[in-house]
């Protein structure tokens, strides 16, 4: 089973023909929003919204491993991850998709593994690779079949939040080679992987945070544009 889940902008999947809806109580709490299970298209899914349905949870509030336990709980093999980024990369282009092939975790303090207590077995998870080979191929494969460019090299980095960075933090993610930034990257891909589950992450750019001519730091947002061709595109898969 596949789940979606939703980003900044991202909170609701008005195509989804809802037939279920559930509150699951987890080992690590509730989760972010009820789990609506449902028909898109052809497909049967589970949708999350990660920040709530009102976007009420903020970043580095999120209960990761709720919302990642519960999805294992109810079949889910197959997780993409819907996020909002602002790019660092000046070459890329701002309401641009990216599907990261690598990341840098710049977090602190989240509970980031299902691994731990005396009573767990010490595991090391292999994460050479953060996200599914097969996954992103077939996710590359639908957006190109639709004409709709996208970035898919890019190494995506994962800030505490919920503050954005500092001109000097800028220029030390650009000198770590991360091309977007974001929050939430992080826990999330590692809790699945622990879990066997298969995890892409589906961006958009709603803004650029680079270091311009006189030292400033431009922003502009083109949200709504952006998250709207990422939802057209899962509604077509």
């Amino acid at each position: 089973m596949l789940a979606i889940i939703g980003g900044s902008g991202f909170t609701r999947l008005p195509e989804l023909h809802i037939t279920d809806r559930r509150i699951v109580r987890t080992p690590y709490g509730l989760t972010s929003s009820p789990l609506l299970s449902g028909t898109l298209g052809s497909l049967d899914i589970v949708f999350l919204a990660r920040h709530g349905f009102g976007h009420t949870v903020a970043p580095h509030e999120i209960n990761y491993r709720a919302n990642i336990w519960a999805l294992h709980s109810v079949g889910v093999e197959d997780v993409i991850a819907v996020s909002s980024v602002t790019a660092v990369n000046e070459t890329f282009e701002n309401s641009a998709l990216v599907m990261p092939h690598d990341l840098i975790d710049y977090t602190c303090g989240r509970k980031n593994t299902f691994f731990e207590g005396q009573e767990q077995a010490v595991v090391h998870t292999d994460f050479l690779e953060p996200y599914s080979a097969t996954l992103r191929s077939n996710l590359l494969n639908h957006i190109r079949s639709h004409q709709v460019p996208v970035y898919e090299r890019a190494v995506y980095g994962c800030l505490q939040g919920p503050r954005w960075p500092t001109r000097a933090e800028i220029r030390r993610f650009r000198n770590d080679g991360v091309d977007v930034l974001g929050m939430t990257g992080m826990p999330e891909a590692i809790l699945a992987r622990e879990l066997d589950m298969n995890y892409a992450h589906f961006c958009g750019i709603v803004g650029m945070r680079c270091i311009g001519e006189g030292n400033e730091i431009v922003c502009s947002i083109e949200a709504d544009q952006t998250i709207e061709t990422i939802r057209r595109l899962l509604v077509d898969l």
